[in-house]
């Protein structure tokens, strides 16, 4: 009898935890800055879980920054294997997912190219513009291999980059702390990567506009593409209008085709998917970005995600599952 009581004891206690963090919860907005970008989270519950959403971030990104030279993605980039933690390994998986239903549009390792095209933690071209195809021995996913909590690389020069999925990771792994607080309604963004749980402040679907493309290096320049209605998933953007180089050859974006190794040439202007997790959501449009129209489709239509494409002649292309999105 005495086991029951103390059961009971417990249930009431617990129970008045309970009932106070409801009457603590209200809606909190909370904004700053990482990884060379902003952070904007929206969520219904105690005010005092803003103190733990950059402690995730910094988590994260000592895992998976390029701009870290102590992360373990920068580490591994020096040597040839690597013990790795759990949110590497997350990313690392999700990334080989992606490879292979692109067939190789997505790829990580693409890293030196980046660099040698004046992209990357950088920012500066060098000669390695004129060694593409030796760099492109580098290149591939499946050049590498995680046995356990160990991360191989067929040749140490192999560098790695997630910079096209870490903020989409990023959101998620802030979703999950917040829900594992007894958060459920919430929208974390980071750098216009979004996750979303639950429902927004008015009770209904949380609204995201989609920018139309517009070629300038002002990120402040925002023009509405669509507006869509989502619940519990992620939704990224990527596009080159925002990221390029103007050379006395022409412009030129930041997206890398692991193939040719040189600046992916595509009709698609922009790629806007929406998938369970903003992770996921994340690699595909840079995945897509890469392949043009035609073959995007077909990524789009494989992956099951939901993709709205802007297309260079002005046209736009939404999957069915998109459509099913827009605001009415």
């Amino acid at each position: 009898m005495k086991f029951i009581k103390n059961i009971t004891l417990n249930l009431v206690f617990l129970s008045i935890i309970a009932i106070a963090c409801v009457r603590n919860s209200k809606w909190v907005r909370t904004e700053g800055g990482v990884w060379a970008t902003t952070y904007h989270i929206t969520f219904m519950g105690n005010e005092s879980l803003s103190d733990s959403i950059l402690p995730v971030l910094n988590r994260v990104g000592s895992s998976l920054s390029m701009f870290d030279p102590n992360s373990v993605v920068s580490r591994l980039n020096q040597t040839d294997s690597l013990l790795v933690d759990s949110d590497f390994i997350a990313v690392y998986n999700m990334s080989k997912k992606i490879s292979s239903l692109s067939n190789g549009t997505f790829d990580p390792t693409v890293l030196p190219l980046v660099e040698a095209w004046g992209f990357g933690p950088s920012h500066k071209a060098s000669g390695d513009t004129a060694r593409v195809d030796s760099l492109l021995q580098l290149v591939g996913m499946n050049k590498t291999e995680l046995k356990g909590r160990m991360l191989i690389k067929q040749n140490r020069n192999i560098r790695l980059d997630f910079s096209a999925i870490a903020k989409g990771y990023g959101c998620d792994a802030v979703a999950e702390m917040l829900a594992q607080n007894g958060v459920s309604d919430m929208l974390v963004e980071i750098g216009g990567e979004i996750s979303t749980r639950g429902k927004n402040p008015e009770g209904g679907k949380w609204r995201i506009s989609i920018d139309k493309p517009i070629f300038s290096n002002d990120s402040t320049i925002h023009d509405s593409q669509v507006i869509i209605e989502i619940e519990n998933c992620g939704v990224a953007t990527s596009g080159n209008y925002r990221n390029f180089k103007e050379t006395a050859g022409g412009r030129y974006g930041h997206t890398i085709s692991p193939q040719t190794g040189r600046p992916a040439i595509t009709d698609v202007l922009s790629a806007t998917v929406v998938a369970p997790s903003c992770m996921e959501a994340d690699g595909f449009a840079t995945a897509l970005m890469a392949a043009g129209s035609k073959k995007a489709m077909k990524i789009a239509e494989k992956s099951g995600c939901a993709v709205m494409l802007v297309l260079g002649n002005g046209t736009v292309w939404e999957s069915n599952n998109f459509k099913r999105l827009i605001a009415k």
